[in-house]
């Protein structure tokens, strides 16, 4: 069964990325005196939101922002919290790809089914997942789509190899070369030549 974040308050999910979207970066660590003093999330239900940024992929073990942090100030902060989502949940999307677009019981059976998990516990796990959801842009095109569409450019696509379009080896080569050596009397005539020769024709044909 797979582990699915939650929190027990999801309320000020809202306020958290907004607060994110505007404040400095914490360049020495998203702690609990940063959420009080500079995000102004003061509950002590809020703190489980660290953690839950660190399952978003936004903050690495030691509470430093990571570079999809960056992200969530941007333009498309929408389309990266969705990414993020997808990181967090890849269970729920691996058993249902358009996972986000459930909600009420579709959604509870699905983290039930995924997770595991009692009544209490899926109720926590859903209502945290469809809060993300609603605050996340999941048709836009999020910056690890962009990346896979950037790396697919790249490679381009490529034919199928023939004996053409085949990149030939490097080092050893593996051609056979055969070197045939025919004794010919010395007393043959015109015609005995001709027949060894036609001889040696057909048999390579």
């Amino acid at each position: 069964m797979a582990s699915l974040p939650y929190v027990v308050s999801y309320k000020n999910l809202p306020t958290l990325f907004e607060k994110i979207n505007s404040a400095k970066i914490p360049e020495q660590g998203f702690t609990y005196n940063f959420l009080l003093t500079t995000i102004g999330l003061k509950s002590t239900n809020d703190r489980a939101y660290i953690p839950l940024l660190r399952h978003l992929g936004f903050l690495d073990q030691s509470n430093i922002p990571t570079p999809n942090y960056r992200l969530l100030k941007g333009e498309k902060r929408k389309a990266a919290l969705a990414d993020g989502i997808r990181r967090a949940y890849s269970a729920l999307f691996d058993a249902d790809q358009d996972a986000n677009k459930l909600n009420g019981e579709k959604l509870r059976s699905l983290v039930a089914q995924v997770a595991g998990t009692d009544a209490d516990l899926t109720g926590r796990i859903a209502g945290t997942f469809a809060s993300l959801v609603n605050l996340a842009d999941f048709e836009t095109n999020g910056p690890a789509d962009e990346k896979r569409a950037e790396e697919k450019a790249d490679t381009g696509d490529l034919p199928p190899e023939t004996d053409g379009n085949r990149p030939k080896p490097k080092g050893l080569r593996t051609e056979f070369h055969y070197n045939i050596q025919v004794q010919l009397p010395s007393n043959g005539t015109e015609e005995t030549y001709l027949n060894i020769f036609n001889a040696i024709r057909k048999t390579f044909q």
